[in-house]
C-alpha cells in the first residue's frame, strides 16, 4: 500500500473529535510516527483502536493500559508532551 494513503488513514483515525487527544496524536504522527521503528509504528496503529475515554485516562496517567504493547506508545506520547 502506498505509504501517503496509509499515513492519511492514520491521521484521519488520530483524529478523534477530543481536542485534548487531538493535541497529543495528531502531534505525534506528523512528528515522530515516520521516524518510529516498525514494532512503535504497529503499537500507535493499535492505540488507535483503543476507546477515546481509555486513552485519556492513559494519558493523564489515570490508568494504564493491560497490554505492555500499549503501554510503551502511551509512555511515548505523554514522555514527547511532557518531558522530564
Amino acid at each position: 500500500m502506498d505509504n501517503n494513503i496509509e499515513f492519511n488513514r492514520l491521521y484521519w483515525h488520530s483524529r478523534r473529535g477530543m481536542l485534548e487527544l487531538d493535541v497529543l496524536l495528531i502531534p505525534f504522527l506528523e512528528e515522530v510516527y515516520r521516524t518510529l521503528p516498525r514494532d512503535d509504528q504497529v503499537r500507535y496503529e493499535k492505540l488507535l483502536t483503543c476507546e477515546d475515554t481509555d486513552i485519556w485516562q492513559w494519558f493523564m496517567q489515570r490508568g494504564k493500559p493491560h497490554d505492555p504493547d500499549l503501554q510503551r506508545i502511551v509512555d511515548m506520547i505523554v514522555h514527547r508532551a511532557q518531558p522530564d
